[in-house]
């Protein structure tokens, strides 16, 4: 499904004319096609395509801090513009109050207490957040929570 809308929003963009965009959805659907090809199969399903196109942000926001760095002003605008574009295919991002509250949860499940039960809190409370919340900030929540005894 998702994998569709990308591809009639590419068709859209090059009837349309918006040279930036086609070109953040071709890169995009070339990146999707690598993966299938190389998972053996003809189309990923949603999941896979949100893992492809947080990969292709994170690609983004590193060459945005490059640019920032050099000085290229243009180029790290150019880059932001296509972050949004592909922000647009994730799903809403969590808040920080309900990974919280998720972290919460995992802490009675788990029964975690201190920093070293840091890796198997980590590993309950990403399953739940799934792809819906940026990695750092959960991981800053669940350091927060360990560090601060209840």
């Amino acid at each position: 499904m998702l994998e569709e809308k990308i591809l009639n929003d590419y068709k859209e963009a090059m009837k349309s004319r918006e040279t930036l965009r086609s070109s953040v959805l071709s890169f995009l659907r070339a990146d999707m096609l690598n993966q299938a090809t190389a998972k053996k199969k003809n189309k990923l399903d949603d999941s896979e395509i949100i893992v492809v196109i947080k990969k292709q942000i994170k690609q983004r926001q590193d060459s945005i801090e490059q640019f920032t760095k050099g000085l290229r002003l243009e180029m790290a605008e150019k880059e932001k513009k296509e972050l949004e574009m592909l922000k647009v295919y994730l799903p809403p991002e969590l808040s920080a109050e309900q990974i919280k509250v998720l972290i919460e949860e995992a802490v009675i499940a788990t029964g975690s207490s201190s920093m070293k039960d840091m890796g198997r809190l980590m590993k309950e409370v990403t399953a739940k957040t799934a792809g819906s919340a940026d990695g750092k900030l959960v991981s800053d929540l669940v350091r927060q929570r360990l560090s601060t005894p209840s």
